[in-house]
């Protein structure tokens, strides 16, 4: 029996039609109106200006290709969530800005009983672990259905059982036409038992992506356990040893980059960084790299069922059955030959959203759609499910090592800036909280662009912007301190998973890129399981940054210690050094002020106060032991 809310049995019944899929090929050939078709376009008819189009799909020989006629509609929009309840939330209320939203979501049930509609069950959070779930989408939306399926796992009513849906998305599109401006607004509206996610806009991103997302967070919030915004990867080295990692940081943090082997020169020699003032590259030999076996990109489930009691390691399992691949890096034939393969050649036809796509032709990663003033689209994105992922790992993980990346400028003695991290910190978990509670977006993020002040002026804690609780809190619809709190639970819980943290861009005057992330992944795997000896350690100068390596041998190769301890540097030194160690902490003690809440957990505030007292790195350690002897 399926349990539904009178509203929607109302809606279900006036609809002209209701279509419910048998396989996940019939959902793909209604994204094209009709069987046999080979284009279709989506639009509606908006009062006071007619027939409206929103996008065009094409069948590609190895897909569908979804270009929207807006740019604006071709990316996820940061500030479209809105919170249509009155539950504990910390993010903008619909009521604030629209007024109450009960007449909206009657409206939005008025306009679906008008469709002819799609019902969709789904599990938020994939099929093994995930809550049943339900879509509801109007039937010119196929495609759109297609991918929510693509992302969570195609399953069917007779597969679920009796069930009441955990969480309900509803499609709407030309709402943001009638209603909101032009605007992309996704609506959450939540009681204790179901989260519902009103979509009014046609680009998946913020709701059958990052919409599922906020909906597993509230399911976690009521449980007790995260969804973090992770990507993890096995790494097994040439001597046959296995390390999990798990990567976090804001977007640009390197978690894509997590799970992608180190590049080479084409001598073969691995480029670790250029300095920028003497333009010196720096390279090393490295006869043979570690394997890698994706396990999950960017939705990483910390589930109860999954964790195994007395392990003192944190587990996890991917939160979804397709990953949502951007390829904007791509732009020409070879760069990433195993992606190229899996979306040239799939197995099953693929969604594209914003690639040039047509008809009968092969849609091809490196050529994006172009946005209105000629330049290529940012935000090219394919769905390829897990099954088409070359060496993924299907069966839950225990973490060895949980990285922690963070997007540094240059910094030299002329221009000193925060960029003086090492290439490798290893931290208490206290440390790694603090990290993790302010997630710094860093230098030359995207989202950065937007955060400047009116006036001109800019960012102060030299342009640091904070993303805030874990990277997950842009999709959460709860409050940040209870965010905080589940976070510190869960890092308390696993005293045997390792931290660190790792640059990426640049360290101090070299710019390094990724290297440094990929090179932290290949020493850490050929140390066993990223094993330490406190002995091979030292103090980092700022006490944020916890431990660094007295020195760092990769294939009989020593790094340079001027990579490790970048105050060493002949062009960066210590008067630049602490002032870009300032420039941090003086941003952590702002962002962490706000937490200082009676509901903040009572040792979460003692560790938040060590940082306020202007604490050192034993003072850390006094509250979360290293564990290291």
């Amino acid at each position: 029996m399926l349990t539904l809310p009178a509203e929607l049995v109302d809606c279900l019944q006036q609809a002209p039609s209701v279509f419910i899929a048998e396989s996940r090929a019939e959902l793909w050939e209604l994204a094209l109106g009709s069987p046999g078709a080979d284009a279709f376009d989506i639009g509606y008819d908006v009062p006071g200006r007619g027939w409206v189009k929103e996008a065009d799909v094409v069948r590609c020989r190895n897909g569908i290709s979804v270009n929207y006629v807006e740019d604006y509609i071709r990316r996820r929009d940061p500030d479209c969530m809105r919170i249509g309840d009155d539950l504990p939330s910390d993010k903008p209320r619909f009521r604030d800005e629209y007024g109450p939203f009960a007449p909206v979501k009657r409206q939005t049930f008025d306009w679906l009983a008008t469709q002819d509609l799609i019902v969709v069950p789904f599990k938020a959070g994939a099929l093994r672990y995930g809550s049943p779930s339900l879509a509801v989408v109007p039937k010119n939306t196929g495609f759109f259905a297609c991918a929510l399926v693509d992302l969570q796992g195609f399953v069917t009513f007779d597969e679920l059982g009796p069930f009441a849906p955990r969480s309900l998305l509803y499609l709407a599109p030309p709402f943001r036409h009638t209603l909101f401006g032009g605007k992309q607004v996704v609506v959450h509206d939540r009681t204790d038992a179901r989260h519902e996610i009103y979509a009014y806009n046609l680009y998946p991103g913020p709701s059958a992506k990052k919409g599922v997302f906020s909906a597993l967070l509230d399911i976690g919030t009521h449980e007790g356990w995260l969804t973090t915004h992770a990507s993890s990867v096995r790494v097994t080295t040439p001597y046959e040893n296995s390390t999990i990692f798990m990567h976090e940081g804001a977007s640009g943090g390197g978690k894509s980059e997590m799970c992608q082997d180190l590049r080479r020169e084409a001598d073969g020699r691995v480029l670790i960084g250029t300095n920028l003032v003497t333009g010196e590259p720096y390279a090393i030999t490295l006869s043979e790299s570690s394997k890698l076996e994706p396990i999950t990109d960017d939705m990483t489930l910390v589930h109860p069922a999954i964790q195994r009691k007395g392990s003192g390691k944190i587990a996890i399992a991917d939160a979804e059955d397709g990953w949502f691949v951007r390829v904007d890096n791509l732009t020409h034939y070879g760069e990433d030959p195993h992606l190229e393969a899996a979306i040239i050649h799939p197995s099953q036809p693929l969604i594209f959203l914003n690639m040039d796509g047509h008809v009968g032709a092969t849609a091809l990663p490196w050529e994006h759609i172009s946005e209105a003033d000629g330049t290529p689209c940012t935000n090219p994105r394919v769905i390829i499910p897990r099954n088409q992922i070359r060496g993924i790992v299907n069966e839950p993980q225990e973490v060895d090592v949980r990285t922690f990346g963070v997007r540094m400028p240059p910094c030299t003695a002329d221009m000193p800036t925060y960029g003086v991290m090492g290439l490798l910190h290893v931290i208490p978990p206290a440390l790694a909280w603090l990290w993790r509670l302010i997630t710094p977006r860093g230098d030359k993020n995207p989202s950065i662009a937007a955060a400047k002040i009116a006036d001109g002026a800019v960012l102060p804690h030299g342009g640091m912007v904070a993303e805030g609780v874990g990277s997950f809190w842009p999709f959460s619809t709860n409050t940040k301190v209870g965010g905080a709190n589940l976070l510190l639970d869960q890092i308390l819980d696993a005293p045997k998973t390792r931290f660190v943290l790792t640059p990426n861009q640049h360290i101090g005057a070299y710019r390094v890129g990724f290297a440094a992330e990929w090179l932290t992944r290949e020493y850490l795997a050929r140390r066993g399981q990223g094993s330490l000896r406190l002995g091979d350690l030292e103090p980092a100068r700022c006490p944020l940054f916890g431990y660094t390596p007295r020195e760092m041998k990769i294939d009989g190769q020593q790094i340079r210690g001027t990579l490790l301890r970048p105050e060493k540097q002949t062009e960066v030194g210590l008067t630049a050094y602490d002032a870009g160690a300032k420039i941090i902490t003086d941003f952590f003690k702002a962002e962490l002020a706000e937490f200082l809440t009676y509901d903040l957990d009572p040792f979460g505030r003692a560790i938040i106060e060590v940082l306020m007292n202007d604490g050192t790195l034993a003072d850390y350690e006094t509250l979360t032991p290293l564990g290291l002897s």
